[in-house]
């Protein structure tokens, strides 16, 4: 093993530069990771046009290449284990950290994320976009199966995601109509996880021309219908469908303020929205009514982040295949043409992104 790990740091908005670091020692609590693969979130998307000095990346998958005495015990982990990293830390002590709201960590929360943390802390190695990812001693870390490939594997958390999105947070079950806002990769995970939870139909929509081969694929993860909202309407879709309206709509889409109004559509009186994605602040939703909020009495939680009750049944979903993610159209690509992919992801170059980015280091 090498003394240095490289790694890409965003010094400034779409300015991705390859840096080396110096190798943590590892102590009794905490440890090191030799990154296999990380995905590429579209928060990452985001974070590229609009941030900078950190090392990016929380979907990362590795292996352990270091790990102190405690940590091991901690984690129930050894050297030589693969491992998904979760992308928040948990001090195990705080009252949201014992009631499982660790995403609310009194001690971390959300300032302290993998792959949102500043290189000026030190080690510098906060993220999956390096050879190396330091792994603190409030990290969280969750074995992967052997037969799961590393590149696959990083779905562990856009698919804990749509299992938290779509069925826990909502409470979906046998029978319920489900719509999914949104057909990218969570929005497919999504339609898997409701389908998994026994949903007896589930809509995904999408937008346009460059969404047109998202919702082709749609049914092969759970979806038995899907919309392109640019020729049809979703709500008249759903109700020639069904012969009404989603118990469960789950709203996932990406900087799209109308979606918001389209989600209070399809709900049923009495039905649940999940909104679990964001617009930008300061965007509002344009043709949203709050009164339909009070006339349908519809229950619409937020919805931030995963658990690793969730992550869990993702990784156990993936490797049990039963579902075409392997198959899933993405780009893998090294340190050096990652700044490529992650602004083809973010639309700012030309041609159709792919469904999947994945970072092998």
């Amino acid at each position: 093993m090498s003394d240095v790990a490289r790694a890409l740091v965003l010094e400034a908005p779409r300015r991705l530069v390859v840096r080396e670091f110096p190798l943590p020692t590892v102590s009794d609590d905490d440890g090191l990771v030799r990154v296999a693969a990380c995905g590429l979130c579209g928060t990452d998307h985001e974070e590229y046009t609009g941030g900078f000095a950190f090392v990016p990346g929380h979907e990362t998958v590795g292996v352990i290449e270091a790990i102190g005495l405690r940590a091991a015990q901690r984690w129930g982990v050894a050297a030589g284990d693969r491992v998904a990293v979760e992308v928040f830390q948990s001090c195990r002590r705080c009252a949201n950290c014992l009631a499982g709201e660790y995403r609310r960590c009194e001690r971390h929360g959300l300032a302290d994320m993998y792959g949102f943390i500043p290189v000026d802390r030190a080690p510098g190695l906060w993220g999956g976009y390096a050879e190396y990812q330091y792994l603190a001693p409030d990290s969280m870390v969750l074995p992967v199966p052997d037969e799961l490939d590393p590149v696959v594997a990083t779905l562990f958390n856009p698919f804990g995601a749509g299992i938290r999105w779509g069925t826990t947070v909502p409470g979906t079950g046998s029978g319920d109509v489900v719509a999914v806002l949104g057909q990218g990769i969570r929005g497919l995970c999504a339609a898997a996880a409701a389908k998994e939870a026994g949903a007896g139909f589930v809509m995904v929509t999408g937008l346009g021309p460059r969404d047109a081969d998202r919702l082709a694929m749609a049914s092969k993860f759970g979806a038995d219908l899907a919309v392109d909202v640019a020729k049809d309407d979703p709500v008249a879709a759903l109700t020639t469908a069904t012969g009404g309206l989603a118990d469960v709509v789950v709203d996932v889409t990406a900087r799209a303020p109308t979606a918001f109004a389209q989600a209070i559509a399809l709900a049923r009186p009495a039905g649940t929205i999940v909104v679990a994605s964001t617009r930008g602040f300061g965007v509002g939703a344009p043709g949203f009514s709050p009164d339909m909020v009070v006339l349908k009495e519809l229950r619409i939680p937020g919805a931030l982040g995963v658990d690793v009750t969730a992550y869990r049944a993702a990784l156990e979903l993936l490797a049990s295949g039963r579902y075409p993610f392997e198959s899933l159209p993405r780009r893998c690509v090294r340190l050096d043409d990652a700044e490529d992919l992650l602004a083809t992801m973010a639309g700012e170059r030309d041609g159709v992104p792919p469904v999947h980015g994945v970072l092998t280091p």
